[in-house]
């Protein structure tokens, strides 16, 4: 991914930026990882239910879910940034 450092206007930062086709570029794949993100949390929890259900240990699973759910606020944060990167 190409940057270049220019002067932005509205906060006087000088901070690399991409280019509007490598933000959509970015985006498309942050927007691929959340849809992935979310199937496998809502298989995990499935899981989760399932075991506590047949009153097994759900711990380790409950604590995999909990991991899940961290990494996925990361990526929507991500795919926030990138959604504000696109806005006039």
């Amino acid at each position: 991914m190409l940057e270049r450092s220019v002067v932005d206007p509205q906060t006087r930062s000088d901070k690399p930026t991409m280019s509007r086709e490598a933000v959509f570029d970015e985006l498309r794949e942050v927007e691929r990882q959340v849809i992935e993100g979310e199937r496998r949390l809502a298989a995990c929890e499935a899981r989760v239910v399932e075991l506590k259900r047949s009153k097994q240990d759900a711990t380790a699973a409950e604590a995999e879910l909990e991991r899940m759910r961290k990494d996925q606020r990361v990526l929507e944060h991500d795919r926030q940034r990138l959604l504000r990167r696109l806005q006039p």
